[in-house]
């Protein structure tokens, strides 16, 4: 990616915030990096030299600041619109694509050759897919070092070090000091309850949380997630083993996650799904200014500047959630949800972890305790395995709906990677739409949600086409409505969001 090395250096004069986290400052007279918001004074502008992400800033030799703390910068980089290979394969190694795999592999899930995948790193990254993922490994346990009290064991596992040895060897090159030196240079971290880690996700101003809340508290599904007008909270499974999550509005542009798990090697997928779930990757000065190109869209861009497209928890859990709703009202296909979940959904098993967390609710606020928020949560969604065993005619909807349902769950549970990162759209919704009951609508609506493609639009949808209504009361057909969103690309789903809320009112 080609900087303006001018321009970097007077949003470093300035401080910036524009630029955090779409650039990094390397100091050559310090060997450190930092963000353009960095409190320390100035560099000359002869000792610096600028990077377009914190892996290329660390692969040339350059460690992390203790001031302004790189591994806090709202991470963006997904989102530079240049490349979406690039794209999908930074959520890909999110998740852990380069944890047990090697860059080949990761290419191959991409539909690319290794050395494409590379060259395409180095020019829109400045580093290698290996470095971008080392970086990442080394941020999150300098995050986790600073923000928790996790025993440096606990934190070089939760980071996804493979070894205590490895961890500590790692943070003697970067800082020139043992881990348990910097926490000691952080400020005090709060003590977590056992089993407990509660960490800060930022992201980029502005972020209208109270439209995410919404859009959540209207979904919520009774077992399986509590929301209020400030918190969300849910139970989850990952191989296994159950959990919960609790996302609240931190200090700051930040968001606040209290994750109770007892396999702490899961933290970075938990992290990732939860980053994606409230779309924290996303740069609204971008994606507002192209929507804002369109009269209709310039004025809900300015109604409501930080919207963002819910992401999903589980890719299973809103196909189901999808077709369920076919046809029907929202509070009905949630209503289904909710039987699904008490005749079909395993019992949470958390060891008592959910009766623990204080849900930071005022009894004025509503009539139950944050403790009785939280035994609200008694199961974790059914696996795809076991509503596969179902016969349709037992479950309480109509037969066409309850076949599509049986027949998902059984493509998932023979090919667990249906809902994978790593194709292009068209991919993706051409596989979705071979499926029984997944028609464009709901293929659309599922790489929004899931996949987090930002391009993805249902032009079919009702809501939106009378969102786009002319002044004579005409709605546009589908294939008007695509012509017209051609300037809203690369971000269609965002318009798709911006209208639907308007919509609602």
């Amino acid at each position: 990616m080609e900087l303006n090395a001018d321009a970097c250096y007077r949003a470093l004069q300035t401080r910036d915030a524009r630029f955090d986290g779409q650039l990094f400052v390397g100091v050559k007279t310090t060997g450190i990096y930092c963000r353009p918001i960095c409190p320390a004074r100035t560099p000359k502008r002869e000792h610096v030299v600028f990077f377009p992400s914190a892996a290329a800033a660390q692969e040339a030799g350059f460690r992390p600041c203790l001031r302004c703390r790189p591994e806090t910068a709202p991470d963006l980089a997904a989102w530079r619109g240049t490349s979406n290979t690039v794209a999908r394969a930074l959520a890909l190694i999110e998740i852990g694509g380069l944890d047990d795999a090697d860059v080949e592999t990761l290419a191959s899930r991409l539909g690319v050759g290794d050395r494409q995948l590379r060259r395409l790193f180095r020019r829109h990254l400045g580093a290698s897919p290996v470095a971008v993922a080392q970086t990442r490994r080394v941020l999150l346990a300098k995050q986790l070092i600073h923000e928790t009290t996790l025993p440096m064991s606990e934190v070089a596992l939760a980071a996804g070090f493979g070894s205590i040895r490895r961890f500590n060897e790692t943070f003697q090159r970067l800082f020139n000091r043992p881990p348990g030196a910097l926490r000691r240079i952080g400020a005090g971290a709060a003590s977590p309850s056992k089993g407990e880690v509660t960490m800060l996700l930022r992201y980029k101003p502005p972020y209208d949380w109270p439209a995410m809340m919404a859009f959540l508290r209207a979904r919520a599904i009774r077992g399986v997630e509590v929301v209020t007008e400030d918190a969300y909270a849910r139970t989850i499974e990952i191989d296994g083993s159950h959990g919960t999550v609790l996302v609240r509005q931190g200090k700051g542009h930040t968001l606040k996650i209290t994750v109770r798990f007892p396999k702490l090697a899961a933290l970075p997928t938990i992290i990732a799904r939860l980053r994606r779930q409230f779309d924290l990757s996303a740069d609204p000065h971008a994606i507002g200014a192209q929507l804002s190109e369109d009269p209709v869209l310039a004025r809900l861009v300015s109604e409501r500047p930080g919207l963002r497209v819910p992401g999903a928890w589980d890719g299973f859990e809103l196909a189901v959630r999808a077709v369920l709703g076919q046809q029907v009202s929202v509070l009905a296909g949630i209503g289904l949800a909710a039987r699904l979940v008490a005749a079909h959904g395993e019992r949470l098993q958390s060891g008592g972890y959910t009766e623990r967390i204080d849900f930071g609710m005022r009894k004025a606020d509503h009539a139950d305790t944050g403790r009785a928020l939280y035994r609200r949560l008694t199961h974790v969604f059914p696996r795809p395995e076991r509503l596969a065993s179902l016969d349709p005619a037992t479950l309480p909807m109509p037969r066409s709906r309850a076949t599509a349902l049986v027949s998902l769950a059984r493509a998932v549970a023979a090919d667990p990677q249906i809902f994978r990162i790593g194709r292009s759209l068209d991919e993706v919704v051409a596989q979705l739409r071979s499926m029984k009951g997944i028609g464009e609508w709901t293929a659309q609506y599922i790489a929004m949600r899931e996949l987090r493609e930002p391009d993805a639009f249902p032009s079919a949808d009702v809501g939106l086409q009378r969102a786009m209504a002319g002044a004579d009361g005409r709605r546009p057909t589908a294939r008007e409505l695509l012509e017209r969103a051609e300037q809203w690309r690369p971000w269609r789903a965002y318009a798709a969001q911006h209208l639907w809320v308007a919509a609602a009112g």
